[in-house]
């Protein structure tokens, strides 16, 4: 029988708003329902803390501290594998290089290399970083999408077919499999926009291939631009973006969903997808865009850039779901786990102002420096709060990404290049270390019903 290709299938039918108003009116779950179990909504507890679900040793974040037997807030810390980021960011940029791939390294083996693995590593990255012949006219060009991600992600299960080994989950295979997709995350993203940007935007369409020699920031910014060209302190700012978002915690929700996928026993391709998929949600990785976007509607609705009694007008606005997406959220402000300060944000602020000077947009970093000290303040009078309130990495990463050029629709994107790195690690270490497939328990609060027969039924 053919396809009626009259009939519209992504359209809401009254039918599906009749049965959709059906299931809200029966299935809503009230919150007390989640204190009177006991039930740890969001594996958080009623603090906000995230359950202690399994144990480490890629990544640690500190928030607070043990002070006369009580846990206080303390400046935020982040370490992978218990060395401090914040050494790690000011090793390489002291030395004037790009730090990504000693990071990846060390997050991927455990130790810091030496200048001649260091290397061998960037060597080894480099030759892994080709697509197979015709891959990018067949799979990447011939379906453009609107969204980066499920570009993505769809190039990545196509790579499952290129792979004699896909299913090969001994950790050489993973490792050899992981260092793939971390040298091919640039390419699949970057060419997935040219694609998009060619067959929908209806622009000129160029593909650069790699060069050998140069890193991965630097390779990124080559193969994005019509001419290839950056600056030194663009590709080291994108290179810093990347340490900083290589790897959070193990807790966050696309690292635990390549441990829960992992122990399931699938292959490499699959489970990055799923983290994939799980970074795309706006919850997750698109938090910088959200940023972006609300200071445009700041930069539009603000006469006076400078003026710090408009600004605080605006951010109470936010709040009180009057500006902006009226959503009540200041976004770029507070986090899950830090409360005093974000570690990424801190490293990352002060190369911002340098890059805003370069781009002659440092007016615009006032305005973003004026928000990150009003917005704790106001947040702490308007909102019963836990623990404090401060600035985090998404807060300023849109920024970079917008004076870097960068396409809106690669944030997400370039946020998995970095993290690709840190979900390779847990990978290998969940087949390492686990046995058993991840199973969390549910309590079911459903009445039990006798079943009525067809003609019974009202």
């Amino acid at each position: 029988m053919p396809i009626d290709k009259s009939i519209d299938y992504s359209a809401i039918t009254p039918e599906i708003e009749a049965l959709t108003q059906h299931y809200l009116k029966d299935h809503i779950i009230k919150p007390e329902k989640y204190v009177k179990y006991a039930v740890n909504r969001g594996l958080r507890d009623l603090n906000g803390n995230g359950v202690l679900t399994g144990l480490t040793e890629i990544s640690e974040i500190q928030s607070s501290k043990m002070v006369d037997g009580e846990k206080v807030p303390c400046a935020g810390k982040l370490y992978y594998r218990g060395v401090d980021v914040e050494q790690i960011v000011a090793g390489f940029v002291n030395e004037k290089r790009c730090g990504f791939e000693e990071t990846v390294y060390l997050l991927l083996f455990g130790a810091l290399p030496n200048a001649a693995q260091l290397a061998e590593f960037r060597t080894l990255l480099a030759g892994y970083r080709s697509l197979p012949t015709n891959f990018v006219r067949d799979v990447i060009l011939k379906a453009p999408s609107a969204d980066m991600m499920n570009t993505l992600a769809r190039s990545v299960l196509t790579l499952y077919s290129y792979d004699a080994h896909a299913n090969d989950n001994s950790i050489e295979n993973v490792l050899r499999q992981s260092l793939q997709l971390i040298a091919l995350f640039p390419l699949l993203s970057v060419y997935g926009y040219h694609a998009y940007s060619h067959y929908v935007l209806d622009q000129s369409l160029y593909i650069h291939n790699p060069i050998p020699e140069l890193s991965t920031a630097e390779n990124l910014l080559h193969i994005l631009r019509a001419d290839g060209t950056y600056t030194e302190l663009e590709a080291r700012i994108l290179d810093l973006a990347l340490v900083l978002h290589a790897e959070h915690g193990g807790g966050n929700n696309s690292t635990f969903t390549m441990h829960v996928v992992t122990s399931s026993g699938t292959d490499t391709y699959s489970a990055v997808a799923a983290a994939l998929a799980s970074l795309k949600g706006p919850k997750h990785g698109g938090a910088n865009i959200k940023v972006v976007q609300m200071f445009d509607d700041m930069k539009q609705t603000l006469p006076d850039w400078k003026d710090e009694a408009a600004i605080e007008q605006y951010l109470r606005a936010l709040l009180h779901k009057e500006a902006f997406d009226k959503a009540g959220l200041i976004y770029g402000m507070g986090h899950a786990v830090y409360s005093l300060s974000d570690p990424r944000a801190n490293v990352f602020q002060q190369f911002v102002e340098m890059l805003a000077k370069e781009k002659g947009r440092h007016e615009e970093y006032e305005l973003y420096a004026a928000v990150a000290r009003l917005a704790p303040q106001i947040i702490a009078e308007e909102r019963r709060i836990y623990k404090g309130v401060s600035p985090n990495i998404d807060f300023y990463s849109g920024f970079v990404y917008s004076m870097l050029d960068l396409p809106l629709e690669l944030y997400t994107p370039i946020f998995a290049v970095s993290r690709i790195a840190g979900w390779s690690a847990h990978r290998m270490e969940e087949l390492l270390n686990a046995g058993k497939i991840i199973r969390p328990a549910y309590k079911c609060v459903q009445p039990r019903m006798a079943y009525v027969p067809l003609e019974a039924r009202g």
